[in-house]
């Protein structure tokens, strides 16, 4: 099973109204949440750990899930509420205002980890459940926990906005969980934040001396390229017309983890030799799941039978 761990939230979508005016529809979401999602309408064995509202927009996050065929067992339930992140479109690009103080995914603690069974092979941290404390602080005891027993891979899913005058602090935990991981992903912006100007093989390799066996690079409408050691694999993004991009990176994490565990290889003793074979199915999975997910608006996932 793949535990994905991280932010459960409302995107507040910008509509136009039957009466013409702008309004904004709700719609469940955040980065971690729409892998767990994408997992599980993929097919893999899938589950969520988050706090996690018991107010109204809680049940949509929790219903969310099940429908989607997304274990709920370790939901950290609260009656503190729920985060929201207000979304703007340009040119199908988004960018976010959260509002966060006091939810119950923010207010995340030690004491509310779960113990987890041994089918729990691999989990997947990110986004913005990193940022703030105690939430970040949380979420990285979790890694560190069980970083020696089970694969990790975490997507930071950087959101300059959200961490402004955070950067020493929030800098310095990826750092440290980036080392632990086993599995890396990055959009070409998010590497070039972390290690500066430079080719991007060479950033991503930099990367792996730090640890981590597998990098991930997503480079937009060019396509992604996932790299080891001695491996540079690259495959060209699926033509699509886009709505927008909420979603996208977070699909591909789902597509590569669903291959890779379809490929048996979700064990730190495989990661350390993947055939190319095998990262070329990830690959391909992730970008032609991303691809079905930027042609609808929001983050919606596609089943696996409509790949």
């Amino acid at each position: 099973m793949i535990l994905s761990c991280g932010e459960a939230l409302i995107d507040m979508l910008p509509r136009t109204a039957t009466s013409g005016e702008a309004c904004f529809a709700p719609y469940a979401g955040g980065a971690v949440f729409n892998t767990a999602i994408a997992l599980g309408r993929l097919g893999a064995p899938s589950a969520f750990f988050s706090g996690v509202s018991t107010d109204m927009l809680g049940e949509i996050l929790a219903d969310t899930l099940t429908a989607s065929q997304v274990d709920t067992q370790f939901l950290a339930r609260s009656d503190r509420p729920t985060t929201v992140a207000f979304v703007k479109l340009v040119n199908g690009q988004a960018t976010y205002a959260f509002y966060d103080e006091a939810t119950a995914g923010r207010m995340l603690s030690p004491d509310q980890l779960p113990t987890l069974p041994g089918t729990v092979s691999t989990l997947f941290f990110g986004g913005i459940s990193l940022v703030n404390d105690p939430a970040a602080s949380t979420y990285e005891a979790l890694q560190m926990r069980d970083s020696a027993t089970r694969v990790t891979m975490i997507d930071p899913n950087i959101r300059p906005g959200f961490i402004a005058g955070q950067e020493g602090s929030y800098r310095a935990r990826i750092e440290r969980m980036i080392a632990r991981a086993d599995i890396v992903k990055l959009s070409d912006e998010d590497l070039h934040w972390l290690m500066g100007a430079g080719d991007i093989a060479s950033l991503a390799r930099q990367i792996i001396t730090t640890g981590p066996k597998l990098v991930f690079i997503t480079e937009g409408a060019a396509g992604a390229r996932a790299l080891t050691a001695t491996q540079n694999r690259f495959i060209a993004a699926t033509p699509v017309t886009v709505a927008d991009t909420v979603g996208a990176g977070d699909t591909f994490n789902a597509g590569a983890l669903a291959a890779l565990h379809t490929a048996g290889v979700l064990t730190k003793a495989a990661l350390t030799s993947l055939p190319d074979a095998t990262l070329d199915a990830a690959l391909s999975l992730g970008t032609r799941a991303a691809a079905i997910t930027v042609s609808r608006p929001g983050a919606n996932p596609p089943w696996a039978h409509e790949l």
